[in-house]
């Protein structure tokens, strides 16, 4: 089958859909900037942040879009619990595009609804991205806990301080707190964590059965888990708000510095005692 030129492919597209890895995304789209018009609809289904700039993908192709065609695109972030293998399948799956566009959105909500795929529309673009992107790294956290024999007790408690970080971070960057109650961050949060297709949460169960990152990565086989990233960026994206995030924090040693897992779950249990409501916990 032939295979046509980005120039043939977006010149009739009305929608185009950005699903590739998020450290590759700037890259992309410099690419396709030239082909792109004032109309087209770009929807980033990335669920990631860029490691060096921080910016989530809408603000990266909004930033290379308008650098290289002296407009700001028309951008929306389709998100929520999601495996591509079940939605291939047919199983029912429900998303959220986001969009402070809501011609977009509904468009988006309009051409991509079936019987088996419901779109629900958000126009909160800061607090779907960013849940999207911060569940998995509470998805690799889940995974040690698997990996070192922690039952139901520990991984309730994982979930419900997971999000309680992720809503700060998204707060503080100008998302809505209700944003990560619904699907792109307590919906994703619980499928990404539980669900055996998550490769976040499988690089997660090998480290915690003592694996290495290096031979936990080569074991992927060249597909990407985005936690490994986005952990990273999104410690330095905390700090730059003054936000804490223990576990962030914990999973970022882990990553970056080979901390022992049972060690980080270790520090996270012996932490100051806090007040569960008060913010900054």
């Amino acid at each position: 089958m032939r295979v046509g030129t980005l120039a043939e492919c977006f010149s009739h597209a009305q929608i185009v859909v950005c699903a590739i890895p998020s450290q590759h995304v700037r890259g992309m789209m410099q690419q396709m900037q030239p082909h792109l018009h004032s109309d087209t609809l770009l929807v980033s289904a990335t669920k990631g942040l860029e490691q060096k700039s921080l910016l989530r993908m809408s603000e990266v192709i909004d930033e290379v879009t308008h650098a290289g065609k002296g407009f700001h695109p028309r951008v929306g972030a389709l998100s929520g619990p999601s495996f591509a293998k079940e939605v291939a399948r047919g199983d029912p799956t429900a998303l959220t595009i986001a969009s402070p566009d809501p011609e977009l959105a509904q468009t988006v909500q309009r051409e991509f609804s079936d019987p088996y795929f419901r779109v629900y529309t958000n126009d909160d673009l800061t607090g779907v991205e960013l849940g999207g992107a911060l569940k998995n790294i509470i998805a690799i956290a889940a995974g040690v806990c698997h990996g070192l024999g922690l039952g139901h007790n520990s991984m309730a408690a994982l979930l419900t301080r997971g999000l309680s970080e992720m809503t700060r971070l998204v707060v503080a960057c100008g998302g809505r707190a209700e944003t990560l109650a619904g699907l792109a961050g307590l919906g994703d949060l619980v499928l990404t964590c539980t669900g055996d297709l998550s490769r976040n949460r499988a690089i997660g169960v090998k480290l915690g059965r003592g694996r290495k990152l290096e031979e936990v990565i080569s074991g992927l086989q060249g597909k990407v888990a985005e936690g490994i990233f986005t952990t990273h960026a999104a410690v330095q994206l905390a700090h730059s708000h003054g936000i804490e995030m223990p576990i962030t924090e914990q999973m970022n040693a882990v990553l970056r510095d080979g901390k022992s897992p049972r060690e980080a779950i270790h520090e996270l249990m012996t932490r100051s005692a806090k007040s569960e409501i008060k913010a900054g916990n």
